[in-house]
């Protein structure tokens, strides 16, 4: 008899047809990290289910929707790039961070099979610094980038009461659009925008691309940051970016990029249900 290899983290329990269906769609697809992410999650808490990759090109996004709909044992989704903000328009109901975002990142089926979207990009990141004993609340922050990175942290620092919190991006018009509607969302916090200056700051997040090529420049000039500095790296590669490099060496403490997709696999794993 031939011995089976032992089993990797990652995959799933034993699947057969009362197996519950996850899946993430993206273009490219084959950099994400999710599927072992969530099938080892399913195996260590006996979750009867699997999660699988699904490339799909932005011409077929709303086919593969209608496939979703059509298929009863699928249960939720993971959106990637270039999907969330096209998926926002494309499903039943938005959660108040998708609305405001204008982006989601998962959706499950309703009961009543309805497509519910919301956005976890921000409670991963807010999630992640929790978990090493941060917190934002009533903090000063400098948020560099008002992409969909920079739009999900800053609703999600806003509900999480950091404030004053100051926009920066290369596009004005983009950091005064985002600055306005966090503060139609959260009247009481004061978000404006500013330069990418971390004076008077006690949390910089970079929401920028900035780091993930090795010739690119820093988001601003780690001189100006001081050790009493929390800084925030969005990008997932390298692992450890040479700005929160940097940072250390300024003695900031420092947070990468991966503890907020940790921080998201637990927000969307309730969000689906699997996790309470």
């Amino acid at each position: 008899m031939i011995e089976p290899p032992p089993p990797d983290g990652g995959l799933p329990l034993p699947i057969n047809g009362d197996t519950r269906v996850y899946a993430i769609i993206g273009d490219p697809i084959g950099q994400v990290g999710s599927p072992k992410v969530f099938n080892t999650l399913f195996r260590e808490n006996g979750v009867p289910a699997t999660l699988v990759p699904l490339h799909v090109t932005p011409d077929g996004l709303n086919d593969a929707l209608g496939g979703l709909r059509a298929c009863r044992n699928i249960d939720g989704v993971i959106v990637t790039v270039p999907h969330k903000v096209a998926v926002s328009k494309l499903i039943d109901r938005l959660g108040d961070a998708g609305r405001r975002i204008g982006a989601v990142n998962a959706i499950r089926r309703e009961a009543d099979g309805a497509l519910f979207g919301d956005n976890f990009d921000g409670k991963g990141c807010v999630i992640g610094l929790q978990r090493e004993g941060h917190t934002v609340s009533g903090k000063p922050t400098l948020i560099i980038g008002a992409g969909g990175a920079g739009a999900a942290v800053a609703h999600a620092f806003a509900d999480e009461g950091a404030s004053p919190i100051t926009i920066f991006d290369i596009d004005g018009q983009r950091a005064e659009a985002l600055a306005a509607s966090v503060r139609a969302a959260r009247p009481e916090i004061d978000a404006s925008t500013g330069p990418a200056d971390p004076a008077g700051c006690a949390v910089v997040v970079n929401c920028s691309p900035l780091g993930m090529h090795p010739d690119d420049s820093f988001p601003l000039d780690p001189i100006s940051l001081s050790q009493d500095m929390l800084v925030v790296d969005v990008i997932l590669k390298p692992r450890i970016s040479r700005f929160l490099e940097a940072a250390a060496e300024r003695g900031c403490a420092t947070q990468p990029g991966y503890r907020m997709l940790d921080g998201q696999a637990e927000a969307i794993a309730r969000f689906f249900g699997v996790i309470e």
